[in-house]
């Protein structure tokens, strides 16, 4: 699937959603792959800002789904989390992810689909939807490479590649210095990008 700057303001303008058009202020999204039963990182973190007048767009393999474990073995008595897309300003701050290593942490509330029938199928039913501080942070698999998920996400967005999450905590440190320690998110999908 081919993503560009011109499609990604162009979602995100048909939606509604803000863009952060600063110099090194950052618009963080995520891109939710169709398929609802992989237990891959099949979907992309997409980090997509201005500098000196001229977008940059970087693209990183994630997912934001909870891993098959998860899914089995749900933390809530309601369900596994998974977000709802939309977008989530003031989201995330820089912080250590379970108190172990540097993070974006949860700072603000998350909207998020309750799965809670025990398969490996991804459910998104609206009626299970919640609200509220769920953990739901962005952080990285193992300190090098995963090539599956399992028990790396509950809810949370997860980098593959432990490298690309150090560039995202690069950019993420220079943009608190000119904006201050947080940051939002905003969750689209597959279909999103094809309409």
């Amino acid at each position: 699937m081919l993503i560009t700057c011109e499609i990604l303001e162009e979602v995100m303008t048909f939606k509604g959603y803000r863009m952060f058009r600063g110099d090194w202020s950052l618009n963080l999204i995520g891109l939710r792959a169709a398929d609802t039963v992989s237990n891959r990182f099949n979907d992309l973190f997409l980090v997509f800002f201005r500098c000196a007048e001229n977008w940059s767009l970087l693209q990183f393999p994630c997912t934001t789904d909870p891993g098959t474990y998860y899914r089995n073995n749900p933390l809530n008595i309601d369900g596994t989390a998974i977000v709802v897309p939309g977008q989530y300003r003031g989201l995330w701050q820089l912080g250590k992810h379970r108190g172990l290593y540097d993070a974006l942490i949860q700072k603000g509330p998350v909207q998020a689909y309750r799965d809670n029938n025990l398969d490996n199928v991804i459910d998104l039913n609206p009626s299970t939807v919640q609200e509220g501080m769920y953990g739901i942070n962005c952080h990285r698999a193992n300190t090098t490479r995963s090539s599956r998920v399992d028990r790396w996400s509950a809810g949370c967005q997860v980098f593959q590649d432990a490298r690309d999450f150090d560039v995202l905590l690069s950019l993420c440190q220079r943009s608190s210095v000119m904006y201050g320690n947080s940051f939002s998110y905003t969750l689209l999908t597959e279909q999103d990008i094809q309409q």
